[in-house]
């Protein structure tokens, strides 16, 4: 899951790169406006915590852009601006969240995840897939209700794809999924992934095929009908 942060704080932003970072997520870091939206309009991003209080252009400018692009990434306002107006403003822009400075890491996650699952799973932090389930809440997997242990990049591309399940998913796509900017993650290392992936999961029938030139596809499970 990609994550860009915007905050020309340096310290916090720093602070909550390293806790995400830890998590398992991939982060970039915008430190101005302009550098957001340019940003936005042509990466993708699973979410954009946004500070409202930015040089070179204001965050709710950002947001307002965003929206009128037809964007739907969705957005988390983190500011210390803290008016009712503020908050109203913010919201009726189509954020999706807003949360007053500071706040415990432990808790701006649990907004993280409340805010993706509803865009990934309709709100449901399980998603079912065969024998196969994840809980993208609490980061926790069972294959055949046994516990699955999953090492977190091998848990990001395992949720990546499932979340994708039945398109074909480039390793480019892999990537950007599992690192921000000036992070260094090898096309052989996705290849190591998926194949760890599929030692673990092939016995249950769950398949991850490679589709030549193109990437790989998490198959139907073998107990679903093919539509």
């Amino acid at each position: 899951m990609r994550i860009l942060i915007v905050e020309d704080d340096t310290l916090l932003a720093g602070g909550i790169i390293g806790y995400l970072k830890q998590a398992g997520y991939a982060v970039d870091l915008a430190q101005n406006g302009d550098q957001a939206d340019s940003w936005l309009a042509r990466e993708h991003y699973d979410l954009a915590i946004l500070d409202l209080g930015l040089p070179k252009l204001d965050g709710t400018e950002v947001l307002r852009k965003l929206r009128r692009r037809g964007q739907t990434t969705p957005v988390l306002i983190l500011t210390a601006r803290d008016a009712l107006q503020d908050r109203v403003k913010g919201l009726d822009l189509g954020a999706d969240d807003y949360i007053i400075k500071p706040i415990a890491l432990a808790e701006l996650e649990a907004r993280i995840r409340a805010l993706t699952r509803r865009g990934q799973s309709g709100g449901n932090p399980q998603i079912s897939y065969g024998p196969l389930l994840l809980d993208t809440s609490a980061k926790r997997a069972w294959l055949n209700d046994a516990p699955l242990e999953l090492p977190a990049r091998e848990w990001s591309v395992l949720e990546f794809l499932l979340t994708r399940a039945g398109r074909i998913i480039s390793k480019e796509q892999i990537l950007q999924s599992l690192c921000g900017w000036g992070e260094e993650i090898s096309a052989n290392a996705v290849e190591a992934y998926i194949s760890r992936l599929r030692a673990k999961l092939e016995p249950a029938g769950v398949h991850i095929r490679t589709v030549r030139g193109l990437g790989y596809l998490l198959e139907k499970p073998n107990n679903e009908t093919r539509s």
